[in-house]
């Protein structure tokens, strides 16, 4: 299955329990794919970026004024990060804990490549 393929699925399943994508993350190789294929696979307006990983970041609101956000490797066996932020917290706390949650995942998408 392509990578394209794999987003658009978990973009689906994400879509159904409420969240919506609030970042692209493209691996080189899936960026060229997904610029072969004239951008075709749609991700509500937002414009992929290069990363190491391929992965995807969703938000919802949350109960009292919190916001959730989850951040989804585009890989089989599923993974991803969750966070929950104050309705206070500042966006540069926000942006910080995001920057750790990618590391986190990068780390763990480069141990399983290499247990492969």
């Amino acid at each position: 299955m392509s990578q394209l393929r794999k987003f658009a699925e978990v973009l689906a399943t994400y879509g159904r329990h409420g969240w919506r994508p609030a970042r692209v993350l493209m691996s080189a190789a899936t960026l060229a794919e997904w610029r072969a294929s004239g951008g075709a696979a749609s991700f509500g307006g937002l414009e992929p970026v290069e990363s190491e990983v391929d992965a995807l970041w969703f938000t919802r609101p949350s109960h009292g004024g919190r916001e959730a956000w989850e951040l989804r490797l585009v890989a089989e066996p599923p993974y991803a990060l969750f966070e929950l932020f104050e309705a206070d917290e500042s966006e540069e706390d926000r942006e910080d804990v995001r920057r750790e949650m990618e590391a986190r995942l990068r780390e763990y998408a480069g141990g399983r490549s290499a247990d492969s």
